[in-house]
């Protein structure tokens, strides 16, 4: 039982729940909590990782790379939901990759190739195989948790739901990488232990998903097409998911916010990273520093939703929630232009996650209610795995032209088109010796107001066809 005081708190928060529904969703924000505190843990190590074996500027063509990977894993991903309980996806994912992450733990330990070498250098696989792997933990198993969630929720359960599910997610986003990033710094050991209890913990979603499946009443495990909503046909096949997607304009609309959103703040990411990677020289502070980030980017999330903005979608619509998200980018635009330095960067990355996170994310989730299963399960695994990917990729070009740019700046920066890594700790956002830098980041932010435009237009379609959908009781496509 949920106690009383509990239940009036998120009533107040976020609205009317009535004691199955409210354990539905309490259920799903554990699982969801483990997950993202798992990922949140990984993802600042993947970059510190990345920094002390590859080489920070690399990061654009590792995130191009992951593209590409990513591809042949949701087509695998696709045909599993094809043959699989979607209960039993979870325990596929969670053996493999808990699996894979030990191993890679294994190879870190090793004296030659693992973090005891600390010569960085872009022929060390292990870096690169490392990066791919994080980026694609956090696509496939974020997918497949919003698509079970949202296959057994309605339109109406999941306007104050989901923001409960994103809120307690928050708080496994804090623990993950305050209780383990932390462990190298503190207990003087390498950074390899992170990420062997990051594989330990993934076995755990397995019981969790069990117990949920135990404990949850049958009609809370009901969505909105098996209500009697009606349904549209779908193509059978392999690419079933991906022709459902170019297909319809809905689809790509979602697409195309994931793609905005994204394609901005990978180009805010690498310059955050850069400028960590150039003023924290030591490999176990710096983790303990990307941890920091992860810790406090979850701890404004949940500050966010702890204080009522998901009030913002239950109270204005869903329209005005998803309007907001690239009006607020756009203000943080104006900083990554005219306040470049690492303080106001770091406060940047954290404010455009947290309300990512709290505002727009459980709004993006909420859009696939009223779609078909074969949307829920297998488009949304290309549109979130190919709309953060590609949008990554793309975002890592333009940061990668960023590299010629400040070869371009004369002999001292590189010689044969590759880069002086050292001088360019040394100098880089220098105001008289950066030209290249500075060039990169106007040519970026007049990009992205051009975006912001696109992205308002697109955000008020979805939320007016949504609407409509929900309240002719059909579903989109």
């Amino acid at each position: 039982m949920v106690p009383s005081k509990v239940k009036d708190f998120l009533r107040v928060l976020f609205g009317d729940f009535d004691a199955e529904e409210l354990k539905k969703f309490l259920l799903l924000g554990l699982i969801f909590g483990l997950i993202i505190g798992i990922y949140w843990t990984l993802r600042p190590m993947k970059d510190a990782l990345f920094q002390d074996i590859v080489g920070g500027s690399y990061q654009p063509r590792a995130k191009m790379l992951s593209l590409l990977v990513v591809f042949p894993l949701v087509m695998i991903y696709s045909k599993l939901v094809e043959m699989l309980p979607r209960h039993v996806l979870f325990y596929v994912l969670s053996i493999g990759y808990g699996l894979v992450t030990l191993v890679l733990a294994g190879f870190m330990f090793d004296s030659n190739i693992g973090l005891a070498n600390v010569h960085a250098d872009p022929s060390r696989i292990l870096g690169w195989v490392w990066y791919v792997f994080v980026e694609s933990f956090g696509s496939l198993f974020v997918a497949l948790f919003w698509a079970f969630a949202t296959d057994i929720t309605t339109a109406e359960s999941g306007k104050k739901g989901f923001s409960v599910v994103v809120m307690i997610g928050q708080i496994g986003g804090m623990l993950g990488p305050l209780l383990l990033t932390g462990i190298p710094l503190h207990f003087g050991v390498s950074n390899a232990w992170v990420v062997l209890l990051s594989g330990l913990l993934t076995f755990l979603i397995i019981p969790m998903v069990m117990f949920f499946r135990s404990n949850v009443a049958k009609e809370q495990m009901v969505g909105f097409v098996e209500k009697g909503h009606e349904t549209a046909e779908a193509e059978p096949g392999f690419f079933e998911g991906l022709t459902l997607m170019l297909k319809q304009p809905y689809l790509l609309g979602i697409l195309g916010v994931i793609f905005f959103y994204e394609f901005i703040v990978t180009v805010f990411d690498y310059y955050f990273k850069m400028m960590v990677q150039a003023q924290v020289l030591d490999p176990v502070v710096k983790s303990a520093y990307l941890g920091s980030y992860a810790f406090y980017a979850n701890l404004a999330t949940f500050l966010c939703l702890l204080f009522g903005i998901s009030n913002i979608q239950r109270r204005l619509g869903l329209t005005t929630s998803l309007t907001l998200m690239p009006i607020v980018v756009g203000l943080a635009i104006g900083v990554f232009k005219f306040y470049p330095a690492l303080k106001p960067f770091f406060w940047l990355m954290v404010a455009s996650k947290a309300i990512n996170y709290a505002l727009n994310s459980p709004s993006m989730k909420q859009l696939y209610i009223p779609t078909t299963k074969d949307v829920r399960f297998k488009s949304q695994a290309w549109i979130d795995s190919f709309g953060s990917r590609g949008s990554k990729a793309s975002g890592s070009a333009l940061n990668d032209y960023h590299k010629s740019l400040m070869i371009s700046n004369g002999p001292e920066w590189g010689a044969n088109g590759k880069l002086n890594e050292t001088f360019a700790k040394k100098n880089m956002f220098d105001v008289n010796l950066d030209k290249g830098t500075f060039y990169h980041m106007a040519i970026s932010s007049y990009l992205f107001f051009g975006i912001i435009a696109v992205w308002i237009v697109v955000a008020l379609y979805l939320g007016r066809t949504y609407q409509k959908a929900v309240d002719a009781n059909k579903v989109v496509c």
